[in-house]
């Protein structure tokens, strides 16, 4: 794993920096849509039914019902709790649309081991293309990395052959050299277990429950380990951003931020997501502004 310490005012300053990228309105619609398409639409809340869900995977094949004078994909996947994976599924079969699913102990991470391998193996047999799994933050912050390592590979073998997306939690590992060293330890667990194809293993922010989670400099943190295991191995792993990200002009950053660490071969949903639902209706209101001329109002979206 890479040990050298991260300057942290080089790293904020860099991250700053996508942020002053002049778009063009032909790149923005461009961007726009891109952004959409990587979009996990999730509902990960108590109150959740299979009516919500319904809902939201409606929304997640087809964003917007009203007139536009170009298509809009649909989004990438739509994320939910185990127990609804039959009923996405249901909706989703045949769409392109994926079924991803929170897993091992969502959010936090410190159920019983063989409670959240079952947990995620039970979400892959019910039809999950994608896990979304959560690591134990107490042990690495405690000093047990191995454990930590361990479990992600165990998590893979349960889920294979679907992808798995490997949460951080950021906003509670402290600083960047421990996100940098959570992101290199996630990788490098994952990639012992077999060979990874391309997209196959994700690592991600946050669950969204804690904040901060997605702020730039630690997305940026996070895409140099996916740039630098790339360097030695040849694999690309996938990054999903998630929590905080609520507009279309920071997703456009963050594309900004990915082109530029990584190549144009990251911008594509198999590779890069936006854990963000709350997105998704800005990026519709400002897709739809370039196309009809006019803003709609908050009230015209629906939330799922």
């Amino acid at each position: 794993m890479d040990a050298r310490p991260i300057d942290s005012i080089m790293l904020e300053q860099r991250a700053a920096s996508f942020t002053r990228r002049s778009i063009k309105e032909a790149a923005k619609r461009q961007g726009l849509k891109m952004a959409l398409s990587m979009v996990d639409l999730t509902t990960l809340e108590g109150a959740d039914s299979p009516e919500k869900v319904r809902a939201i995977c409606r929304k997640a094949i087809r964003p917007w019902d009203g007139p536009m004078d170009s298509p809009l994909p649909s989004v990438a996947a739509v994320c939910v709790y185990p127990n609804l994976v039959p009923v996405a599924r249901d909706i989703l079969a045949g769409t392109g649309v994926r079924i991803a699913s929170v897993a091992t102990g969502f959010p936090s991470g410190q159920y019983p081991l063989e409670v959240r391998l079952r947990d995620a193996a039970e979400a892959v047999a019910a039809g999950a293309d994608e896990i979304d799994m959560v690591i134990n933050r107490g042990a690495f912050l405690a000093g047990r990395e191995s454990e930590v390592a361990d479990e992600i590979r165990e998590v893979r073998s349960a889920v294979h052959p679907a992808h798995l997306k490997i949460i951080l939690e950021t906003g509670e590992l402290g600083n960047y050299d421990s996100i940098r060293r959570a992101s290199d330890l996630a990788i490098e667990a994952a990639a012992s277990v077999g060979p990874i194809r391309d997209g196959e293993v994700f690592i991600k922010t946050s669950t969204g429950k804690i904040s901060p989670a997605a702020t730039m400099p630690v997305v940026l943190v996070m895409l140099e380990a996916i740039r630098d295991h790339y360097f030695a191995t040849g694999v690309r792993i996938g990054m999903k951003p998630a929590g905080g990200i609520r507009r279309a002009k920071a997703a456009l950053h963050h594309l900004v931020m990915v082109k530029e660490t990584l190549g144009d071969e990251w911008l594509t949903p198999s590779l890069f997501r936006f854990g963000a639902s709350s997105l998704t209706n800005d990026l519709l209101r400002q897709l739809i502004r370039l196309d009809r001329h006019r803003y709609m109002a908050a009230h015209d979206f629906s939330e799922a």
